[in-house]
């Protein structure tokens, strides 16, 4: 059966090494896409609250549990993300994922019930929403190794262009067509994701052989020929022994050999070649270095274990991570942040608003943040670009200071005020939103090589704040009739995530430690058999010697008897 071929346009780009560009620029502008018509419209969907509210007669909470359903599913089903990618491909699941968002986005123009809006938006725009970012963001840190953090954060900016242009354009475009027509368009923008799908290329990163490994694969290969030459002489020796003791043979060992020697010359032909190569083989080890000796067992052994140059296949999902304290830190981080990612932008505008800021000026508040956040994205890539301390202190430093100005919303009331709290707002969101995923891909969280089985794990555990996090803002404000108080819960979010963030160092540098002492002791118990197995060296002649000579023994005590 004839397997059709794959264009080279679609199959996958080998490189030598970590490319740090090339086809990795087309994926950048695809993840730049990717987040326009995910984060970007979920978090403009604010626009549309008062609305949602007027339309279907319901609470804050209750509209606002539109944004939470979308948001849970799109953390929930991460790890599903996840396993398809690794089965099927980047490609496929991100175009899928454009598909549904659209769908989920259009039919949701049509609903008579905000309940049926929980499905739509809810659930089939949020279950696009994770098809499509988390196998981009995924295959976007197999491009990039030293330039990762800065071109994430770069290509992570399309959310912000999107709140930057849509929250006013979309404030002046729903007084014209009205809320369900602008669902319509943002539908059909999102739909384009299904063609930038096609520009995620797989990645092969295939090393060349180098010297060592080819001397390694000799050196094993010598190594067995030399046992199947012992063998070849044990045996050998052992049936001339047995022939001399059965024809009556006093002698200690010289008519044995002799005996041998006539037995190696009558072997057929294979064999003495095999026995000469022995031979020579037996002299070049004893003339060369100790080093050599040494070196040949661990090559032998590397190459049976597992092919130095062949990459590790990652698992489809790896839940085995949970065991790792320093990714239960992190992904404990992620969950408590969480709480401050999306009910600040819901809740803003009616915050603005409820301060004496005009409906009009109100609206522009996400475009202040919008705006810092592209500049707190470009600041945190160049940052973590060049510091050589723990880019996890970086964002602990980051989100700590997030922190604090989530507290300044509750205390603010005027507008220039508001707009200062944007704005910080707005830049250390982008510290801490574009790097708290790409930093997964770190050595000091869990590497780029498990990355790709963990992303899903980590942003599933998020999902339950996602969840959480708006519906209970609304709460907060349906109770006190403040919008200043959804910002407490974001703040405590945000404190518990620092705490969080703080253990993730400590854990990890627990989990070396117990890793060295573990090698320690598997050294030190490979050195222990190597000295037991030198400390008695019997040469295959004197065993043959001292079995046959128990067995000759044996003999004349049955004689004697």
């Amino acid at each position: 059966m004839k397997v059709p071929s794959v264009p080279r346009c679609l199959g996958p780009n080998v490189y030598r090494q970590v490319p740090e560009g090339g086809w990795g620029w087309a994926v950048a502008v695809a993840f730049f896409m990717v987040e326009v018509n995910t984060y970007g419209i979920l978090k403009t969907l604010g626009v549309f609250l008062q609305d949602l509210m007027e339309e279907f007669k319901e609470s804050n909470s209750r509209v606002s549990w539109v944004i939470s359903i979308s948001v849970f599913i799109f953390a929930f089903t991460a790890p599903l993300a996840s396993l398809l990618s690794n089965r099927f491909g980047y490609r496929p699941v991100v175009m899928m994922g454009g598909f549904l968002m659209s769908l989920g986005m259009i039919s949701s123009a049509f609903t008579t019930s905000i309940n049926e809006m929980y499905i739509t938006i809810g659930i089939i725009s949020g279950l696009g929403f994770s098809l499509s970012f988390l196998p981009t963001v995924t295959i976007l840190a197999q491009y990039f190794s030293r330039r990762r953090a800065l071109v994430t954060s770069i290509a992570s900016s399309g959310e912000s262009f999107a709140i930057f242009a849509f929250a006013p354009a979309f404030t002046r475009l729903k007084e014209d067509i009205g809320w369900r027509y602008c669902l319509v368009v943002l539908g059909v923008m999102q739909a384009s994701v299904v063609v930038f799908g096609v520009l995620l290329r797989p990645i092969s990163i295939e090393s060349e052989p180098t010297k060592e490994d080819s001397d390694s694969k000799s050196d094993s290969l010598s190594l067995k020929q030399m046992q199947s030459v012992f063998e070849l002489e044990n045996e050998k020796t052992q049936t001339s022994l047995s022939s001399a003791m059965s024809q009556g043979s006093g002698d200690s060992g010289v008519t044995s050999l002799s005996a041998s020697d006539e037995d190696l010359r009558n072997a057929p032909a294979e064999d003495q070649a095999l026995m000469e190569w022995g031979t020579q083989d037996k002299e070049m080890l004893e003339k060369s270095p100790p080093d050599s000796a040494q070196q040949q067992p661990d090559a032998e052994r590397s190459e049976g274990e597992a092919g130095p140059l062949q990459p590790s296949t990652p698992k489809l999902l790896d839940f085995s991570m949970l065991r790792d304290r320093a990714f239960i830190c992190y992904s404990l981080f992620g969950l408590f942040a969480t709480l401050g990612f999306f009910a600040p932008q819901l809740y803003i505008i009616e915050l603005s608003k409820s301060r004496g800021v005009e409906p009009a000026m109100a609206s522009y508040m996400l475009s202040v943040m919008a705006v810092a956040d592209i500049f707190g994205r470009f600041f945190i890539g160049v940052v973590l670009n060049r510091v050589r301390c723990k880019k996890t202190h970086v964002l602990l430093g980051c989100v700590v200071l997030l922190s604090l100005v989530l507290v300044a919303f509750t205390v603010v009331w005027e507008f220039w005020g508001l707009v200062v709290c944007c704005a910080l707002y707005g830049f250390f969101m982008g510290t801490v939103g574009s790097t708290h995923i790409p930093l997964l891909a770190e050595e000091e969280v869990v590497g780029i090589q498990k990355m790709p089985s963990c992303v899903g794990v980590y942003v599933f555990i998020q999902s339950f704040a996602g969840l959480a996090g708006p519906p209970l803002g609304g709460v907060l404000v349906d109770v006190t009739q403040n919008y200043g108080a959804a910002f407490y819960s974001c703040a405590a979010g945000m404190v518990l995530s620092a705490v969080c963030l703080a253990l993730v160092g400590v854990a990890k540098s627990g989990a070396c430690q117990r890793v060295s002492r573990k090698q320690e002791r598997s050294q030190n118990a490979e050195e222990e058999e190597k000295m037991s197995q030198d400390s008695t060296p019997l040469d295959f002649l004197e065993i043959d010697l001292s079995e046959n000579g128990s067995v000759k023994q044996a003999e004349d005590n049955s004689s004697g008897i």
